[in-house]
C-alpha cells in the first residue's frame, strides 16, 4: 500500500507540472525542442488518467461534503488533498487544519451546482460552461484562490457580454464584478453597456439595471444611442417600474441633458411626461437654462451666465444630425474618402446651420516617428519604413466664420460581430485626425481576413461630430 500511494504522489506531482494556470495547453507529440531534439509527449494521457482518478476516487485521502444553505441537497466527493493543496492555497490551509477525512464546504445552491466541474478542473485544467455558470465559478474560483480559472472566467464574460439572453446579463455581471471586486470584469461590462446602449435600453435587461449602474451610466459623455430623447424615455420606463426613493429619481433626472433636445421635444416632455410632472421642481433650473440655450447664440449666454457643465456636452450620439455610418469595403485596398453633413451646434440658435464634412481612410499611413527624415545636407536618413498603419483625416469642405468658438471633437465607433450581433467594438475621440490617438485600430490587423475588427471583410465605422463651444466648457471625454 505505500509503494502505490508513493506511485499515486508521484503520478499527480506530473500532471501537476502541466500547470495549475491551466490549461489546456498541451505541447504536441514530436514537438522540437530548442536543441534540436524531439520530445515525447503523452501529457493527454496523463490528464486522462488524472480525470479517471478523480471519476473512480482511487487513492482518494478526502471527502469533500458539499452542502447548501438549505441542506436540501449535500454533494459527496472523493478528492485528493494532495491536488487539491497544489491548485488551491485556501484548500491547502483548510486540509492542514482538519480533523478528520471528510471537509465539510457549505456552498450557496448556484455554486453547489457546479462544484463538480470547479474541481474537475483543479485536476484537468479545463472545463466546460454556460453564461448561468459564469458567475458562480468565478465565486468558486475566487473564495479557494484559483488564480488562473479566475481569470478564465473573467475573460469568457468579458467575450461573451453581446451573448443574446432571455434577459441579458452584462448588467448583473457588472453588479457581480463590484461586489467580488474584479475590476478588469467591472471595467469591461461598464464600457460595454455605454458603448452599446441603444441596444441594452431596448432590452429586458435595463429594467433590472441598479440605481448605481444607472447613475455611473448617466455620467458619461461616451455613452452611444440615437438621442438624449431615447435615454430619457428610457430613465423614465425605469423610474416607473422600479419606483425609486425621490433622491434617487431627482438625481438620475438631473443628470439628463436637456440641451441636447430641441425646444419642441422639451414643450412635449412637460405636458405629457409623468414623471417629469412629479419631478418637475428639482429640475426646473436644467429646463429653464436649456431653453435658454437654444433660444440665443451661445456666445452671447455666456456673458451673462456660468453655464460651464456637462449639460452642454453632447454624448455620442446616432443619429444623422450628429454624424454618419461608413462601411469601408476591403479596407486594406487603397485610400477611401466620403463626405456628410452635421448640424453646426446643438443650440437651437445654429441647428439650421449645417456644416460639410470630408473624411479620408487610409490604410498605409506611416507615423510621424516612421516618415523620412533628412539631414543639414539634404541626405535622408535610413528610417524604419514597413508597415504602416490605418488613419482617418476629417475636415469641414469650407471654413466659415460660424465657427468662432466652436471645437468639434470627432469621434469614431468601430464596429464588430461578437457573438452574432453588432456591437461597438472601440471608440476613438480625436479633434482633426486620429494620429492624434496613436492607436488608432492599432490591434486590428485588417489584413487578416479572420480580424475581429472586420465584417465580412469590411470595415464598419459610425462617425460622430460633437461641436463643443469653447468658451462655454472645458469637456472631459
Amino acid at each position: 500500500m505505500e509503494k502505490q500511494g508513493v506511485r499515486l504522489r508521484l503520478l499527480l506531482l506530473l500532471g501537476l507540472r502541466l500547470g495549475a494556470a491551466a490549461a489546456g495547453l498541451l505541447k504536441a507529440d514530436g514537438a522540437q525542442d530548442g536543441g534540436g531534439g524531439d520530445t515525447i509527449s503523452h501529457s493527454l494521457t496523463l490528464v486522462q488518467r488524472l480525470e479517471a482518478l478523480l471519476l473512480q476516487g482511487n487513492g482518494s485521502d478526502v471527502t469533500l461534503r458539499v452542502e447548501t444553505p438549505s441542506a436540501d441537497e449535500v454533494k459527496m466527493i472523493q478528492a485528493h488533498a494532495l491536488v487539491l493543496s497544489l491548485q488551491s492555497p485556501a484548500f491547502e490551509e483548510m486540509l492542514l487544519g482538519r480533523n478528520g477525512s471528510t471537509l465539510v464546504l457549505r456552498e450557496s445552491a448556484d455554486c453547489a451546482a457546479v462544484f463538480d466541474k470547479f474541481i474537475r478542473y483543479l485536476y484537468c485544467g479545463e472545463l466546460s460552461l454556460r453564461l448561468d455558470q459564469a458567475t458562480p465559478l468565478h465565486k468558486l474560483a475566487s473564495k479557494y484562490q484559483v488564480l488562473s480559472l479566475q481569470q478564465g472566467v473573467t475573460q469568457y464574460m468579458t467575450r461573451n457580454l453581446a451573448r443574446d439572453a432571455p434577459s441579458g446579463h452584462a448588467a448583473g455581471w457588472y453588479e457581480y464584478a463590484l461586489q467580488a471586486g474584479d475590476v478588469t470584469l467591472r471595467d469591461s461590462c461598464l464600457q460595454y453597456l455605454a458603448w452599446n446602449l441603444s441596444s441594452v435600453l431596448q432590452s429586458g435587461e435595463w429594467a433590472t439595471v441598479s440605481s448605481q449602474l444607472l447613475m455611473s451610466l448617466l455620467q458619461r459623455s461616451d455613452l452611444v444611442l440615437q438621442s438624449e430623447m431615447e435615454l430619457f424615455a428610457a430613465l423614465e420606463a425605469w423610474i416607473l417600474r422600479n419606483e425609486p426613493d425621490g433622491l434617487t429619481a431627482e438625481n438620475a433626472l438631473r443628470a439628463v441633458r436637456y440641451a441636447m433636445m430641441p425646444p419642441r421635444e422639451l414643450f412635449r416632455l412637460q405636458t405629457q411626461s409623468s414623471v417629469l410632472a412629479r419631478y418637475q421642481e428639482s429640475v426646473r433650473d436644467l429646463l429653464y437654462m436649456s431653453y435658454q440655450f437654444h433660444s440665443a447664440s451661445p456666445l452671447h449666454m455666456a456673458k451673462y451666465f456660468d453655464v460651464n457643465c456637462s449639460l452642454f456636452v453632447p454624448r455620442n450620439y446616432l443619429s444623422p444630425a450628429w454624424g454618419s455610418p461608413w462601411i469601408i469595403n476591403n479596407p486594406t485596398r487603397d485610400d477611401r474618402s466620403t463626405s456628410f453633413q452635421t448640424q453646426l451646434g446643438p443650440s437651437g440658435h445654429d441647428t439650421s446651420k449645417r456644416v460639410t464634412w470630408n473624411a479620408l481612410f487610409s490604410p498605409r499611413w506611416l507615423p510621424l516617428t516612421l516618415r523620412p527624415m533628412y539631414t543639414e545636407t539634404g541626405a535622408m536618413q535610413p528610417t524604419r519604413v514597413e508597415g504602416g498603419r490605418p488613419r482617418i483625416i476629417i475636415t469641414p469642405a469650407t471654413s466659415s466664420a460660424d465657427f468662432a468658438g466652436v471645437n468639434f471633437q470627432k469621434t469614431v465607433l468601430v464596429m464588430a460581430r461578437q457573438q452574432g450581433r453588432l456591437v461597438v467594438r472601440n471608440v476613438y475621440n480625436f479633434h482633426q485626425s486620429t494620429e492624434e490617438n496613436g492607436d488608432f485600430l492599432a490591434e486590428a490587423d485588417l489584413y487578416r481576413r479572420t480580424s475581429e475588427y472586420l465584417v465580412d471583410s469590411s470595415l464598419f465605422l459610425h462617425i460622430v461630430v460633437k461641436p463643443l463651444y469653447q468658451t462655454l466648457i472645458t469637456a472631459k471625454n
